[in-house]
């Protein structure tokens, strides 16, 4: 069966299965950035977007050189746009309402004898093309809903102003500055509003430590707070979060970067705690640790799919009980886990379908991955990119960030 034959069938079940979403209805739940394995505690956290899709009309594909590469604005919201032989992606790749707004190659760069930083040099979509464009000016980048906006950190972090990023012309439009020193930002579902984690030191900075030949994170981590930030008006707050007891107590352990996120309905601010017992925490805006909100309950802070568009569902970890690769998709309320496609699920494309990197049907190494469509209760895995090379962490790996389009 080709790609387009997978598409078809996929899509025709998953529109057969779901009802349309209401128009202008924007999901955007909010979790991590470093792509680990769920059995792996030291990463990198930041924010990853889960948004809306409707169900899902289905374009020509040409001979497998993927589909419509019509400028990205006038791309009909409702096809996919599959690349399957492209890696890293070179034009859009979507499905549904959720678009790769952009990507990034991180690399560790060398500073000292005994201090290197972790750098992403980062592809931005032109809004003209529908092509990924080189932009080497930003360390971080969070696309709001519509991908019309960017919100930008400059090169040295902690930063002391965040960028508003004109996706259709490159400019910043505006900068706001902050009395705390500025290392991840992450947009609201609705976009309305932006968290900023604030830290003392740069959170990607890398040291030596004894015994170990590589580079590792520093700790104990520098986080500080968070800005919860008006992105109409520019103003906002600052809160302050402690770490957690003892920094050499391995149960108040939380990674270098740990980055803070507004839950799907915008009342509290929350971030994994890798360590702890229920491995997240969740504030208020003011910054007053609460307990974790039952609609919240089942969220993990290293799955960055979060919740589906409806809230009625959370992806998972990793499965591999059904397929050799696969993941778990709970009940928001019960907890009710169903087996899914995908080995790691990041980004949701519709009530029952989602984005995720998985191998190939008959691949035996778990990192020589692609960008694949899955759908619940389908057995199909329909390509969107082709294989990324390499293994986790090593040079060139590119990483996606995906935004409602």
């Amino acid at each position: 069966m080709n790609v387009e034959e997978l598409v078809r069938d996929a899509l025709r079940e998953q529109a057969a299965e779901q009802p349309l979403t209401r128009p202008g209805f924007a999901d955007r739940v909010l979790a991590v950035r470093r792509r680990r394995r769920s059995r792996r505690i030291a990463g990198m956290a930041a924010a990853t977007v889960a948004v809306v899709a409707v169900a899902v009309a289905v374009p020509l594909l040409d001979s497998g050189r993927g589909t419509d590469v019509r400028p990205a604005d006038v791309v009909p919201k409702t096809e996919v746009n599959a690349h399957p032989d492209q890696s890293p992606p070179r034009e859009l790749i979507s499905a549904g309402n959720t678009g790769m707004a952009a990507y990034f190659i991180p690399k560790t760069v060398r500073k000292t004898a005994d201090t290197a930083v972790y750098e992403r040099t980062y592809w931005l979509l032109d809004q003209d093309s529908g092509r990924y464009e080189k932009s080497t000016k930003w360390s971080w980048v969070a696309v709001a809903p519509g991908m019309k906006t960017a919100a930008v950190l400059e090169r040295t972090l902690p930063a002391s102003r965040i960028g508003l990023l004109d996706l259709t012309t490159g400019k910043v439009a505006r900068w706001i500055p902050v009395d705390h020193p500025v290392g991840g930002l992450a947009f609201s579902r609705d976009g309305r509003k932006l968290v900023a984690t604030t830290y003392g030191d740069n959170p990607d900075l890398r040291v030596r430590t004894e015994g170990s030949e590589g580079w590792n994170q520093k700790e104990p981590s520098s986080r500080t707070g968070f800005h919860v930030i008006d992105v109409a008006s520019g103003k906002g707050s600052w809160s302050e979060v402690g770490l957690d007891g003892d920094p050499e107590d391995p149960t108040g352990f939380i990674n270098s970067r740990q980055d803070f996120a507004l839950t799907s309905d915008g009342r509290h601010v929350w971030a994994g705690h890798p360590m702890g017992d229920i491995g997240k925490q969740f504030f208020d805006l003011s910054g007053t640790e609460v307990p974790t909100p039952a609609n919240d309950k089942h969220l993990q802070w290293y799955v960055e799919a979060g919740k589906s568009p409806d809230g009625r569902l959370v992806a998972g970890d990793f499965a591999g009980e059904k397929w050799k690769t696969s993941s778990w998709v709970l009940d928001a309320t019960t907890g009710e886990r169903t087996e899914v496609h995908g080995q790691q699920l990041l980004a949701w494309a519709g009530n029952r379908s989602l984005i995720a990197w998985d191998i190939a049907k008959d691949g035996r190494n778990e990192f020589h991955q692609r960008l694949v469509l899955v759908t619940i209760g389908s057995d199909k895995a329909v390509p969107l990119s082709d294989f990324r090379k390499g293994n986790d962490g090593d040079a060139g790996r590119w990483e996606p960030v995906f935004a409602e389009r």
